[in-house]
């Protein structure tokens, strides 16, 4: 599999069956491919839970997520304004939020709206799916394309909330936040602590359920 599959695959693992999800654009919109058989509700924040796998022989052009990606509707599948769908969100109706990031810091701080100096779109959802989801995954590459560290001290880039990511998961590590601090608990398959340690700048201690 590529980075993006393990990312995707890791995080399915920590999903509890029956959980309402809110999926960000790119590595989480993954996620559903590594779901174990159950019952899971997605939900997008332009107005409808029960997003399913999109049917390519019956494409509905008007039926979209908030990425304006095509999707498919599930069984009982809802539909609502998007002024419901943030008070969904606002009001703690939102088990997990998966979501991409830029940068992410060691006081928890997500960063993944705007990049300094480069046109913004805007924050779209994830300031409000921050606040209000009872769980967040951050999901990202461990490195930038140019190998520059990603997971910081402190993020450069602005912060999109104060809230803390629960778990970080790349494609070499995961991170779980602890009280006050991060926590290694599980370093990927070809990778060793080392190579954790040289790429990440983000404080954390490790779990002593790993073994080099």
């Amino acid at each position: 599999m590529n980075p993006k599959q393990i990312i995707a695959q890791k995080v399915a693992s920590h999903i509890e069956p029956y959980a309402v999800i809110n999926l960000g654009i790119g590595i989480p919109t993954l996620v559903p491919n590594y779901l174990e058989e159950g019952d899971y509700y997605f939900h997008t924040e332009n107005g409808l839970l029960g997003v399913a796998e999109l049917d390519e022989a019956n494409v509905d052009p008007q039926l979209v997520n908030a990425g304006k990606l095509p999707v498919g509707e599930d069984i009982g599948a809802s539909y609502f304004h998007s002024a419901d769908s943030f008070a969904m969100i606002r009001g703690g109706h939102i088990d997990v939020a998966i979501l991409g990031a830029l940068q992410v810091d060691s006081k928890g701080h997500i960063a993944n709206w705007a990049i300094p100096g480069k046109d913004i779109v805007g924050v779209g959802g994830a300031m409000d799916l921050l606040e209000g989801a009872k769980q967040v995954i951050v999901t990202m590459l461990h490195t930038s394309k140019e190998g520059d560290q990603k997971l910081l001290d402190e993020c450069t880039f602005p912060i999109t909330s104060e809230r803390v990511a629960d778990l970080i998961i790349t494609e070499r590590a995961t991170f779980k936040w602890q009280e006050d601090h991060y926590e290694l608990i599980e370093v990927s398959e070809g990778y060793t602590l080392q190579h954790i340690e040289q790429s990440t700048s983000l404080q954390y201690t490790i779990s002593p359920l790993i073994k080099e």
